[in-house]
C-alpha cells in the first residue's frame, strides 16, 4: 500500500522539523523519515548539550532543547514520523493521471508525493576517528567519545581534547567550568573555529585554567577496560609524553555520506546538492535540498539559513500541489485557525 504525502521530507533535523511547521501554516501534510533513532539530526545525536546562541530571540539553548522546542512548535499540525529508516530509491510515477515521486525506503515502506524535501544535514555521517591508533572504539563510552552527551560525564575529569574546529574549541570553553583539567590537543598552533571562542580559549590558557598542547599528535591510548593515560608526540622534535587521562573526546569532525542520493541524478557540487536560490529546487523538478545538505552561491551552514531555505520551498511545494492558485500568506499574529490550534485565548 502506497501512501500520499503532500512534502516527504528526507531528515527529521531541525530543519526537517520547521518544515512541518511551515507546510501546517499552508493546510499541507508532511512525512519525516529519518534513519536515527530519535528525532533532532545531529543536535539530538552527536551533541545535544552543546549550546546554541545564534537562534533570533533566543540568547541560549542546547541543542536538545532546541529540538524540544521545535517538536512543541509542530504539535498543532498533522505530520508522520518513521525512526530508524531511510529513503532506499526514489522513482518517478504517473498516479492519479498526475507526476508524482514514488519513495521506498529501507523498511519496504511505499510513499507518493509530488515533493520531495532533503533534509538530511551532512547526509550520513560518522565520526573520524584519530589517525594511527588501533582500535580506539574499544574504550568507546570508557574513556573514548566522539561527541558531548553528558556534560556531567566530564565533572572533576583529567580530560583531553583533541581537534582544532569549532566544537574542539566550545567544548574546551564550556567543559574547563567543570572538568578537574582540560587539555587541548592539535597538531598546529591554529586554529578553524570562530575566532571568538578561539580568544576565549586563549585566554583560558593565559589563566591556566587550559592546558594547551600544540604541536602534538596522539601516540597511543593507555588502559585495559578503560582509559588510565595517553601518550602524545610532539610533531616537531618527535619526543613521546605520557599523561594520566580520564577522558578522551575526539572532535575530527565526521566523514560525510551522501548514501543513495547519489544514485538519483541530482546534480551536485562535492558532497553537496546544487539548488536555486529561489525556492532550493534541485536539478529535478519537485525535489528540493534544504540546510546543510545543499549549495549555491554565498551559502551558510546555519540552522537559521536552512529555516529561511524551506520557507521558501514550501511556498514551491504548495504551487506544485495546488497549480494556478495564490499562495495563502498571513502573518502567524493574525493566523486564526493557528491560534485556536495552539489554545490562544483572544
Amino acid at each position: 500500500m502506497m501512501n500520499k504525502t503532500d512534502i516527504l521530507v528526507i531528515g527529521a533535523g531541525p530543519v526537517g522539523l520547521f518544515t512541518v511547521f511551515e507546510a501546517g501554516l499552508l493546510g499541507l501534510k508532511c512525512t519525516l523519515i529519518d534513519n536515527l533513532d530519535k528525532p533532532g539530526g545531529q543536535c539530538a545525536e552527536l551533541y545535544p548539550e552543546k549550546p546554541i546562541y545564534d537562534i533570533p530571540g533566543v540568547p541560549f539553548q542546547t541543542a536538545q532543547e532546541h529540538v524540544d522546542a521545535l517538536l512543541d512548535q509542530i504539535k498543532p499540525f498533522d505530520y508522520d514520523l518513521h525512526l530508524s529508516e531511510r529513503v532506499d530509491s526514489i522513482e518517478e510515477i504517473d498516479h492519479e493521471d498526475e507526476k508524482f515521486w514514488k519513495i521506498k525506503t529501507t523498511e519496504d515502506k511505499e510513499f507518493v508525493s509530488k515533493n520531495i524535501f532533503i533534509a538530511a544535514g551532512a547526509g550520513s555521517f560518522e565520526p573520524r576517528r584519530p589517525p594511527n591508533i588501533d582500535d580506539p572504539d574499544k574504550f568507546l563510552s570508557n574513556g573514548v567519545e566522539y561527541a558531548v552527551r553528558s556534560v556531567e560525564k566530564y565533572k572533576d575529569k583529567n580530560l583531553f581534547i583533541f581537534g582544532g574546529g569549532d566544537s574542539a574549541l566550545d567544548w574546551t570553553v564550556e567543559l574547563s567550568k567543570i572538568a578537574k583539567s582540560i587539555n587541548l590537543v592539535h597538531r598546529r598552533d591554529a586554529f578553524r573555529g570562530a575566532q571568538h571562542t578561539e580568544e576565549q580559549m586563549r585566554a583560558l590558557v593565559k589563566d591556566r585554567k587550559v592546558n594547551l598542547l600544540t604541536p602534538y599528535l596522539i601516540d597511543s591510548i593507555v588502559g585495559d577496560k578503560k582509559v588510565d593515560s595517553v601518550t602524545l608526540k610532539n610533531f616537531e622534535t618527535n619526543e613521546i609524553e605520557s599523561f594520566e587521562a580520564d577522558e578522551l573526546l575526539f572532535l575530527f569532525g565526521l566523514n560525510k555520506k551522501l548514501g543513495p542520493i547519489l544514485d538519483w541524478n541530482i546534480d551536485l557540487n562535492g558532497k553537496k546538492i546544487q539548488v536555486n536560490t529561489e525556492n532550493f529546487q534541485t536539478s529535478r523538478e519537485g525535489i528540493f535540498a534544504v540546510g546543510d545538505i545543499n549549495d549555491y552561491p554565498g551559502k551558510l551552514d546555519l540552522i537559521l539559513s536552512g529555516f529561511h531555505e524551506t520557507t521558501l520551498a514550501v511556498q514551491e511545494a504548495y504551487r506544485r500541489i495546488h497549480p494556478g492558485e495564490r499562495v495563502p500568506f498571513g502573518y502567524t499574529t493574525s493566523n486564526s485557525k493557528l491560534q485556536e490550534k495552539l489554545g490562544v485565548k483572544k
